[in-house]
């Protein structure tokens, strides 16, 4: 019976470095930052300064009926009025995807092809909606709410507008989300239950979906946008904030092939594991981390020595940070193995549950054209981190395995690897 090989064949970004494959790119071998000093209420004098801004687009209007895109994306009412902020983001990121992978609208509402999503709902929207409900003592309560807000709006928004007729499910494990989808669309495949998943996370860029996070103390206070997402930085204080959505094709290669799609990497594998520690702080020591790494290369059928270069969680917090520095150094360096290491959340902010596809579509940009993202920001490395390769600048060396990182509250640890397009 033939194993299907899996490769990403489409990409689509709407991402604080650019809105099209082609900027995104160019910003991340550049390591051009989209962080900008942001109100988050304007008016307020809050402590938390700066984000990872969506640039070409207004969704700061309550209602859909003053947000503004980019030209080129034609939406009707019908599609935006159930949808919050980072639904439009992913409805033009999905068009991207579609678009640079070829699909057809006969492949597309094929039961061969599924849509595995991740977000964390619209803390605005559920906020609006809830009030109207109070505020009129239950008078007025809008039918598109529910399914505007909850943690699987895009989900149900894009499978019904798409007519998408394969598996359809949302993940809800908070910064690993959307890796974990990409690990099991990565299973669906292989095991031949789809020929093709589409996979997309998006998010709200708003103060009631980031600022929250200050209560935890996990957010960056600098003013400087240089130097507020800054991993593996003696002086990091904290993670930075963005939103945005980005969608990315699996597929079996054989189907990709003969339809002519770009192959810009091929998936091998992907390993989970959780610590089994707190419920919102990484393991000290990273265990669960490493157990996902190891898990990872040995479904890939890789050795860590093989590894060219890491893409860290690393959101630039103090305590998660060192967790995966030690994870890292007892996976390689305790071996004798130096991979280039970065975090590329220094220059878009923190995605939350759509880190993971952003973060994979990355990769496969870096295999399929040939460069290693630098570590941006880095001043001063933590003495945790000794031991680990952290390049200052992008290298023009084409890295042939990637393994990339995720971790979410809970503990939820993915890592998945990734290699250079080779037939």
């Amino acid at each position: 019976m033939r194993v299907p090989r899996v490769v990403v064949s489409g990409v689509g970004f709407v991402t604080s470095i650019g809105n099209d494959r082609a900027t995104v790119a160019a910003s991340l071998r550049e390591l051009r930052s989209g962080i900008e000093r942001w109100d988050f209420l304007p008016g307020s004098e809050l402590a938390v300064k700066v984000a990872g801004t969506i640039k070409n687009f207004d969704t700061s209007g309550p209602q859909w009926a003053s947000w503004r895109w980019p030209d080129g994306y034609r939406f009707t009412k019908e599609v935006l009025r159930g949808m919050p902020p980072h639904g439009l983001y992913a409805m033009c990121a999905m068009e991207q995807a579609i678009s640079d992978s070829r699909l057809t609208d006969a492949e597309l509402t094929s039961e061969d092809t599924g849509l595995f999503c991740g977000s964390a709902g619209s803390p605005r929207q559920m906020r609006q909606f809830l009030n109207q409900i109070h505020e009129s003592r239950g008078d007025r309560v809008h039918p598109m709410g529910v399914v505007s807000s909850i943690a699987g709006t895009l989900n149900f928004n894009l499978a019904a507008h798409y007519k998408i007729c394969g598996a359809v499910s949302g993940f809800v494990s908070a910064c690993a989300s959307t890796t974990h989808a990409l690990g099991y669309a990565f299973d669906e495949i292989k095991l031949s239950r789809q020929r093709r998943m589409l996979i997309v996370g998006g998010e709200d860029l708003t103060w009631e979906s980031i600022y929250p996070f200050h209560g935890m103390r996990a957010l960056s206070r600098q003013s400087d946008p240089a130097l507020a997402s800054r991993p593996f930085d003696r002086d990091r204080d904290g993670f930075v904030g963005t939103g945005g959505s980005v969608a990315l094709v699996l597929e079996d290669y054989e189907t990709a092939s003969a339809r002519g799609a770009t192959i810009y990497a091929e998936m091998l594998g992907w390993g989970q594991a959780s610590d089994g520690h707190s419920v919102a702080i990484s393991d000290p020591d990273g265990r669960g981390l490493a157990r996902a790494m190891r898990r990872a290369l040995d479904s890939a059928g890789v050795k860590p020595g093989e590894i060219d270069y890491v893409n860290a969680h690393a959101t630039s917090t103090p305590t998660g940070d060192a967790s995966e520095a030690r994870a890292l150094k007892s996976v390689f360096a305790d071996g004798g193995h130096h991979p280039y290491v970065s975090g590329l959340k220094a220059l878009t902010g923190h995605g939350l549950s759509m880190a993971g596809v952003m973060e994979t579509a990355f990769c496969s940009l870096c295999l399929s054209e040939g460069f290693t993202p630098g570590a941006a920001n880095l001043q001063n490395p933590d003495p945790v981190c000794e031991g680990l390769n952290l390049p200052r600048a992008t290298l023009p060396i084409a890295p042939r395995l990637i393994l990339k990182n995720s971790s979410g509250f809970g503990g939820s640890n993915v890592s998945l690897v990734l290699r250079r397009w080779e037939k």
